[in-house]
């Protein structure tokens, strides 16, 4: 039986480390966070204006990539969550259901785009960020793009499950590891 990939995307301030940390508990498995990453090189290198942390992102990226494989090839079952874009990462997830035997399952989270612009903005602002996102100084990046709401699903072979996280507290875990379960 092939080993799991549970990648878990949507927009900033959906929800997605919440969900993926919970899930990754429950199931007793690896949690692997894009966010996390960049924050361990923010720590070890510092951290600037919004241009650096962009730097540091897409090194993330390809230490996000790097693990994922690592986990592929021993067969394991893992979450891993991030903002990942159809248009960047389709191409990489593909190439790994190439090289490795393993299933796909897909949480997207979306929200209302106003309830994700306030909790993109309350986040910033709470101190609990790593403050070398610099979230603060690039509302006008995100506003447009988090007032959306959703993003397009990765085009990967698998089950795609969507969650709406407007009311949080209404989220269904035991019902979502029921779908995951699944697969």
């Amino acid at each position: 039986m092939p080993n799991k990939m549970i990648i878990i995307t949507g927009l900033s301030a959906s929800g997605k480390t919440t969900i993926g940390k919970e899930m990754a508990q429950r199931l007793n498995v690896p949690f692997i966070s894009r966010d996390d990453i960049k924050e361990l090189m923010f720590d070890d290198l510092g951290w600037q204006d919004r241009e650096w942390s962009k730097k540091l992102g897409v090194v993330s990226f390809d230490l996000l990539y790097y693990f994922l494989e690592i986990l592929l090839k021993t067969r394991a079952t893992f979450v891993v969550e991030t903002v990942f874009k159809p248009e960047f990462d389709n191409p990489k997830f593909l190439a790994l259901k190439d090289k490795y035997e393993f299933d796909i399952v897909q949480i997207i989270c979306h929200a209302d785009g106003e309830v994700l612009f306030e909790r993109f903005k309350k986040r910033s602002e709470s101190g609990e960020r790593h403050p070398g996102h610099v979230d603060s100084t690039n509302y006008d990046e995100y506003k447009n793009h988090l007032l959306f709401g959703h993003c397009k699903p990765l085009n990967v072979p698998g089950k795609i499950i969507g969650i709406d996280t407007t009311e949080f507290g209404k989220v269904d875990m035991e019902a979502i590891l029921e779908q995951v379960n699944s697969v």
